[in-house]
């Protein structure tokens, strides 16, 4: 039997995959930075259906990441690297474990693999872009 949080990520990840498909692009929102540069706070959001969609609240489900409801946003912890980039890329593999195929994505191959077979790492099947 499931214990809760594993019902909640599970009912979390079957709705994001109703709002997003391979191609779907993600926007970021940088809400807040800490005073060292090491945690921020990022809020995520698509366009569904022609209106925005606030996936903040599915993403932390999904992704096991804290949710700071006072100051918005998931919590994210890192430096040195795009970490609006990083969260759409653990989303996306979240959502595409055994990856996608780009043709049908609306997306070219990458590293030399034709658009029409399996791309292993679903991490690259959303896009990011920042607000």
């Amino acid at each position: 039997m499931a214990t809760k949080k594993e019902q909640e990520r599970a009912e979390a990840i079957m709705q994001l995959r109703k709002l997003l498909r391979p191609g779907s692009l993600v926007y970021t929102v940088l809400c807040s930075c800490s005073a060292s540069d090491m945690t921020r706070r990022i809020n995520l959001y698509t366009v569904y259906k022609g209106r925005m969609a606030f996936l903040t609240g599915y993403a932390a489900k999904a992704l096991g990441y804290r949710h700071d409801y006072k100051r918005g946003g998931l919590v994210v912890g890192g430096c040195g690297m795009d970490m609006g980039w990083h969260t759409v890329y653990c989303l996306s593999h979240t959502l595409f474990p055994k990856g996608f195929i780009p043709a049908k994505a609306g997306k070219r191959g990458r590293n030399g693999i034709p658009d029409t077979d399996q791309d292993t790492d679903g991490g690259y099947a959303l896009d990011q872009m920042w607000l």
